[in-house]
């Protein structure tokens, strides 16, 4: 994709980090300070919703599963109060249904975590209808599969058999993958993307 995809920051230079996952977030902080952004932290879709309130920033990244809500709240908030936010909406589980809904709201984009601090950057920036360029190294399949497993897997309150059968999977098949290690992103990156923990215990039913 050409460069021209991608805009320069512009004289308000204000973006709103919100994520409850504080190492994650502060490392966010420092990449996104680094490429020329003056940032604003919150852990919760209050803390967001005051920034949001008392001073729209120009930029936000906002997760989309917080503990004290839906980070699409505050999405449309940010519109509200500044339609011209660009809003770029994380999440550990990607579905279409959220991205449309999310991109419905005002969002901007729509990135599946793990990711890199350019992609989001690209994702920010990208100049009026234009789409970002492509991720520099996408996640890879199987990343993807494993990620999905494990959230029908949460979602059913960790009962594998429930889980197979939501799946189509035989559970022999699902044992052995849940008891595996998640799969290694093997993005080469200043800033290296959230990572939930590998293996969960399993409740046997």
């Amino acid at each position: 994709m050409p460069s021209t995809a991608i805009k320069e920051i512009g004289p308000d230079k204000s973006l709103l980090l919100v994520d409850d996952d504080k190492p994650f977030l502060r490392q966010l902080a420092k990449a996104m300070e680094k490429r020329g952004f003056e940032i604003e932290t919150a852990r919760s879709v209050a803390a967001g919703l005051i920034i949001a309130t008392a001073c729209p920033p120009a930029y936000a990244v906002v997760d989309l599963r917080l503990e004290d809500g839906n980070g699409l709240d505050l999405v449309e908030v940010l519109h509200d109060k500044r339609p011209d936010s660009r809003v770029v909406v994380l999440t550990g589980y990607g579905t279409i249904a959220t991205a449309v809904a999310a991109v419905k709201i005002g969002a901007t984009d729509y990135l599946l975590k793990p990711t890199g601090a350019t992609d989001i950057r690209n994702a920010l920036l990208a100049a009026g209808d234009k789409l970002p360029p492509p991720p520099e190294n996408p996640i890879s399949a199987n990343l993807v599969r494993w990620e999905h497993i494990q959230r029908v897997y949460e979602l059913y309150d960790r009962n594998v058999s429930e889980t197979a059968r939501r799946l189509n999977m035989h559970r022999r098949t699902l044992q052995r993958i849940l008891g595996k290690r998640r799969p290694r992103w093997s993005r080469i990156s200043p800033f290296i993307g959230f990572a939930r923990p590998c293996v969960q215990p399993i409740r046997w039913r």
